[in-house]
């Protein structure tokens, strides 16, 4: 892992299907392997594969099929700040946590991004919506929902 980080961005797109999580898991891991903290990469990933996998499962592709992936490291004095961000082209009822209970299957996944993420939001516009997802260098996840627009 790096001491120096500089502000970096990326944008990938993938496959509005479950190959689009792996591949943009990967892809993150990758990228910031060398330069973020293992404990914080494996949040990242975590909370990545969570995201692109409710795009997938919940909402519909943007033109051709596919859901854009963003993530941008800025260097702080306490550590390296990430954010992550997922555009898809939206579902009716967006993103929402719920109850899950301890036989369900499903449900835990946006519990997950903000027991992980320092703080999380929705986006939503003419086009689509973003569900980000912030790590700040405390590392302090707040559970609560910015929805903006």
């Amino acid at each position: 892992m790096s001491t120096h980080a500089v502000e970096r961005s990326w944008c990938v797109v993938v496959p509005h299907h479950a190959t689009g999580a792996r591949l943009a898991r990967h892809r993150l891991a990758d990228e910031l392997a060398e330069v973020v903290a293992p404990v914080l990469l494996a949040d990242l990933v975590a909370v990545l594969a969570e995201l692109v996998g409710n795009a997938v499962r919940h909402a519909d592709p943007l033109p051709g099929g596919v859901v854009r992936v963003a993530w941008r490291l800025r260097p702080t004095p306490g550590g390296p700040t990430v954010s992550i961000r997922v555009t898809d082209g939206g579902a009716p009822a967006g993103p929402r946590m719920r109850a899950a209970s301890p036989d369900a299957v499903d449900g835990r996944g946006l519990h997950i991004v903000a027991g992980l993420a320092s703080r999380w939001g929705v986006e939503r516009d003419g086009l689509g919506q973003s569900v980000w997802a912030e790590f700040d260098p405390t590392g302090s996840a707040r559970p609560d929902l910015v929805v903006a627009g």
